[in-house]
């Protein structure tokens, strides 16, 4: 099976038309762009693709259009985490079929301040659900946003009662002490941090690499660091990515990004988000648009980016 290691994979935008439905020929384009720009690979479904937003019929739509395009199902990891145990059941189930063995999942989300019982007992009911071999599990530890950690301990029960089936760990957490506790513990996992700031680091430690969501727009930079990050210009490239990410993150991140990718594309419809998500105002386009171009160098939009 395909398993990048070391990787960087792009948390992929989700476009959306004039009526805020998923643009999934638009979203196929968007993925095989990342990958020639050097993603060893794509999340879809995940934080960064609003993958709470949609409902599940809709995020099976949304893969199989990716697929039909002609993307190698081996190059994407799809989120299937939801509140509905039955809901991250089905999309999990969905990508199988489609040929997808690697899933993100977020633990469900809802009700806060849960054991580690039941969290174990949330995984242990997906994967015995899904009942395949083929599956590969990676761990989504995003406490900011879902307020619900994935501990140590909970994923070493889960590896030694589905050793074949635990592939992974995102860890979103923002916080370096927790990675690369992370990648020292778990050697036998893919450990990705969820942020490129992080990805040097990571990669010294022996970690996997990152996913991030600000590779949409900086993923030709992230993809030299991985190739050249033993190298004495590793540190000048991880202090380029490092201030893009800073430059981005100074505004909603998902809203931010896709100005961006409107500004850099003058394609399709970027701004458009699925409520509670809005665009950023004017004014703060034109801002953010302007600390990108002035921490990345690009103060043109590229020509190798149209074909979008």
């Amino acid at each position: 099976m395909y398993s990048p290691r070391p990787a960087v994979l792009t948390a992929s935008l989700t476009p959306l038309d004039q009526d805020l439905n998923i643009d999934g020929k638009h979203l196929a384009r968007h993925v095989q762009w990342l990958l020639r720009r050097g993603a060893s690979g794509v999340v879809i479904m995940g934080t960064t693709g609003e993958a709470n937003s949609f409902s599940t019929s809709e995020r099976m739509t949304a893969l199989e259009t990716v697929l039909s395009s002609g993307v190698d199902p081996e190059k994407l990891i799809v989120g299937t985490g939801c509140c509905a145990l039955t809901d991250t059941v089905d999309l999990t189930r969905n990508a199988l079929r489609a040929g997808v063995h690697r899933i993100l999942v977020l633990p469900p989300f809802y009700y806060k301040q849960v054991s580690e019982d039941g969290l174990f007992a949330a995984y242990d009911y997906l994967l015995q659900s899904v009942g395949s071999d083929e599956i590969k599990i990676y761990f989504y530890h995003f406490p900011k946003m879902s307020a619900v950690p994935i501990s140590v301990a909970l994923v070493e029960r889960l590896i030694q009662a589905y050793p074949d089936s635990i592939a992974g760990f995102k860890d979103s957490s923002g916080d370096w002490a927790h990675i690369s506790a992370m990648i020292r513990h778990f050697r036998e996992l893919d450990v990705f941090a969820g942020s490129e700031q992080f990805l040097l680091e990571t990669l010294r430690l022996g970690g996997a690499g990152c996913i991030s969501a600000t590779a949409n727009v900086s993923s030709q930079l992230a993809a030299e660091l991985l190739h050249r990050w033993k190298n004495p210009e590793a540190k000048l490239l991880q202090t380029r990515l490092y201030d893009i990410r800073r430059a981005v993150e100074q505004w909603p991140m998902i809203p931010a990004l896709k100005a961006l990718m409107q500004e850099l594309t003058q394609q399709g419809n970027w701004a458009n988000l699925r409520p509670p998500l809005t665009a950023l105002a004017p004014r703060d386009v034109s801002a953010c648009i302007h600390a990108y171009q002035a921490v990345s160098g690009d103060n043109h939009r590229e020509s190798n980016i149209k074909p979008i």
